[in-house]
């Protein structure tokens, strides 16, 4: 009834070989992601040196907005803190360098990656009380935020629809 083309994807070899199909993506992921100037993702580690992303969470607290960010090793000299163009910008570079010398073995091992994120921030911030501590490798940033007018809720009545067959009053004084 139907007649089905055989594509890479539906060998019917694949079917019974779930990690021959794993493969092939795999591989097709590190073609498109090398194309684009994206690290390439293999087994051993990275192509190129890796972008950082590390954990941030912001919230709201006592009408000041809180942003932290894991830095695992950093010192505060190595994180920069801005407010540019309604964001919060926290950017910074970490280097880490670790050498183990036995007497069979040698190992050196190096990560390096830089990071940028930023966070919108409401209109009529007042930036002069923006304070940002650094401790156990967690920045915390907190952001006075700007007096909102209290927003009361108003009742909306729901309404019966009106039926298309139904004449309303109007219709019957037109015709």
């Amino acid at each position: 009834m139907f007649n089905r083309k055989s594509t890479e994807l539906t060998r019917r070899g694949d079917w019974f070989d779930p990690f021959a199909a794993l493969g092939r993506m795999t591989s097709d992921f590190d073609r498109i992601f090398e194309g684009a100037g994206w690290p390439a993702f293999r087994t051993g580690g990275f192509t190129k040196t890796a972008a950082w992303f590390p954990s941030v969470d912001v919230f709201e607290k006592d009408n000041r907005l809180i942003a932290r960010a894991d830095l695992p090793g950093l010192k505060k000299e190595d994180v920069k803190v801005e407010a540019v163009d309604g964001y919060l910008t926290i950017s910074g570079e970490r280097k880490h360098e670790a050498e183990t010398k036995e007497e069979s073995f040698y190992r050196c091992e190096r990560e390096y990656g830089s990071f940028y994120r930023a966070i919108p921030l409401p209109e009529g911030v007042n930036f002069g009380n923006v304070t940002a501590t650094f401790e156990n490798g967690v920045l915390e940033v907190t952001v006075p935020l700007p007096v909102r007018a209290e927003v009361k809720p108003r009742s909306i009545a729901i309404e019966e629809p009106v039926k298309a067959g139904a004449k309303t009053a109007k219709t019957v004084k037109a015709a």
